[in-house]
Order: C-alpha cells, then structure tokens, then sequence
C-alpha cells in the first residue's frame, strides 16, 4: 500500500467512479483500475462495489477510506509545514475567491500556513465572480481562485498565470431521506418539485440552464433562493426542495446518503476552476507553495 494507490482509492469514491477519478487525476481509466485491483490484492478483501453509474466503498472499503482520508491529510499538513517554515514562505498575500469555494479548498488550509510560519500575512476576501475580476483589474488581489474566466466570464488577464485545481460539475440534489425522489430527470420535470435556487451559479450554467428554459418554454420561481452554500444544502437536506449545487461542495454529503444526486438527462455542465496568481510577483516560493496545498486538498477534499 502506498500513497498513490491510497490517493486514487479515495478519489475514486469522492467522484463516484472510476472515470470519473482518472480525469482528476490525469490518469487512464485502465491504470486507475489497476490500482485498486492491486490495492484489493494486497489487502485481500474487496474495497469497491461496482455499480453501473456509481461506485461504493463495501464495509471494508469504509474502513479504508477512512483511514485514508486521515494518512492523506496528515502527508499534506507534514509537507506544507514543511515548506513554509523555508524563510521565503512569508509576506503577504491576498486571496480572492468564491465563498463555496473558499469555504472547500482555502479554509482548511489556512491554518497549516499560519501555524508554521509568523512572517506570513494572509487576507482571503469572497464576492461575486464580477467582484473579484474588478479585484484583478485593480491590483487588491494577488491570487485568485475562479471557474475559467475564458470560458465562464469571457475574460482573460496577460498579467496573471492560470493553473489548473480541479473539474467543477453542478449537479441537481434533493434530500436523501426523500422517496419519491427519482434517479433521473429531464428539465421538463425540473418545476415539479420545490426549486432551492444557488444564486451565485457560475455564468457558464446560468447561461445554459436559462437557454434550456427557454427552450422548454418554462418559468421557475424559486421558493428559497441564496449565495449561501451551507444555508441551502441544509434546506435540501431537511427536504423542502431540489436544487443544482456544485459539486465540490455536496460530494461528501451525496456519499453519505445524506443528499441524492438526480441525473439530468438533457443538460450536462462542466468546468476547470482555476488558480490564478500575478506574473510579476517577487515572492514565487510562496505562490507555489500555496498552489501546491491547493492542489492536494482538491485531490483529497
């Protein structure tokens, strides 16, 4: 058992399949099969149940998973604490990003930097995608974590570098203790049930799921409506709607029964969500450093 393997294992269940976990992790879909063949060899149980769109950890599988979880985080925290204890891990830097965002990949990492390193100084600061791309033009960010701006916003900055984090899907979910919740839908049943709203959709999806509507000649009117992921995934989970939340943010919850995933038959969106830092920065030990720490909590969140 090793770290790769231990690291596939876990995205394999984070995305829910094994095609799914090759294309985060850059890998062919046979290699990442291999893997975890090798992983069940070596532990002599099966770890996965295969089912047609979805796989499951078996009884065993859990364990493993978490317990992985916990090995990954820790390798992450040694090698960030690590590297910002280097004398040019320090400065100051400013984040911009979305609160779902932020709240997924940047918080949990925050600490880890601070702790190890006094001479740093960051200030993460959330807003709309419009508000943080002003932020850009102006200079009061330094780094910026957003869905595509050439693809989402019709944007792109000469003076920033872009690096990729990880693929961004939104995906309809209602309550897991919903029943007469289906497996599937085509956006014409979309206004059969109670329509939870995520009003800091990515321009992308506004775009397309608004065309749809019109197509269909539909009119939704959302009975809650908010930027506010935390907020809206507890409404869903108490059951009094469905809605479309991005992926990064419900993963955890649809794998634990706690949220159903309903499959769109007809409208199907996708996205990289990017890091972007200022070419012309003097502290490049520091932005790559961060990157780096980006990089694994989106392998392992």
């Amino acid at each position: 058992m090793n770290l790769q393997q231990l690291t596939t294992f876990c995205t394999v269940l984070s995305e829910g399949s094994m095609t799914a976990a090759a294309e985060k992790l850059f890998l062919t879909q046979p290699a990442v099969s291999q893997q975890i063949r090798n992983l069940e060899e070596e532990m002599g149980v099966e770890l996965l149940v295969r089912g047609v769109r979805q796989v499951k950890p078996t009884l065993q599988g859990q364990i493993l998973y978490d317990y992985a979880k916990r090995i990954l985080h820790l390798t992450q925290q040694a090698q960030v604490a690590i590297q910002t204890m280097s004398q040019e891990v320090q400065g100051h830097l400013r984040v911009g990003t979305l609160n779902s965002i932020g709240l997924y990949l940047v918080s949990p990492i925050i600490g880890m930097f601070l702790k190890h390193n006094t001479k740093l100084h960051i200030k993460l600061q959330y807003g709309t995608g419009e508000k943080i791309i002003s932020d850009m033009r102006n200079n009061l960010v330094d780094v910026v974590i957003l869905p595509d701006l050439k693809s989402e916003y019709g944007i792109e900055f000469q003076d920033f570098e872009k690096r990729f984090l990880f693929r961004e899907e939104m995906w309809l979910v209602g309550s897991g203790r919903d029943t007469s919740l289906p497996t599937s839908v085509e956006m014409k049943s979309y206004n059969s049930k109670p329509i939870i709203s995520f009003s800091d959709r990515y321009p992308g999806f506004r775009m397309m799921i608004e065309r749809k509507l019109q197509e269909l000649k539909m009119e939704v009117d959302p009975v809650f409506e908010t930027d506010n992921v935390g907020t809206l995934k507890r409404v869903i989970e108490s059951g009094l709607g469905w809605g479309f939340l991005p992926s990064h943010a419900i993963r955890k919850q649809v794998r634990a029964g706690r949220m159903l995933q309903i499959q769109v038959e007809d409208l199907k969106y996708m996205t990289n969500v990017n890091l972007y830092f200022r070419r012309d920065n003097k502290n490049a030990e520091l932005y790559e450093t961060f990157y780096k720490a980006l990089q694994q909590q989106a392998l392992g969140g």
